[in-house]
């Protein structure tokens, strides 16, 4: 089963099947007054070329208005500069999309 494991702190993303580590990511994360939600959620929709700031693919977070996408911003990756979603390169975000279905499971933590 996989998994997604999100380390605000360390600015990474990491995918697992089960225990086994797929692939880390370099992640931008929430600034101080708009922080990550730490907590468990899933994968509960994907929107490809949603516009705007979110790059080329929104993955929609069972927590309302959070999620993980690409960015018009690469520059923005490693830092604390999003409104509390997770921010990704988009060919890793289209890459990631790709290996995880809806439901997927997500963990946040510092």
């Amino acid at each position: 089963m996989r998994w997604i494991d999100v380390s605000i702190s360390k600015h990474k993303l990491r995918l697992f099947d089960g225990r086994r580590l797929i692939k880390t990511y370099p992640i931008g994360v929430g600034k101080m007054l708009t922080p990550t939600p730490n907590g468990t959620y899933k994968v509960v929709n994907k929107q490809w070329n949603p516009g705007g700031p979110f790059g080329v693919i929104w993955m929609g977070l069972s927590k309302p208005h959070y999620g993980i996408h690409g960015t018009n911003n690469p520059a923005s990756i490693g830092k604390h500069v999003s409104h509390g979603c997770i921010r990704m390169y988009n060919h890793h975000v289209l890459e990631l999309a790709a290996k995880v279905p809806i439901g997927t499971r997500v963990s946040i933590h510092k």
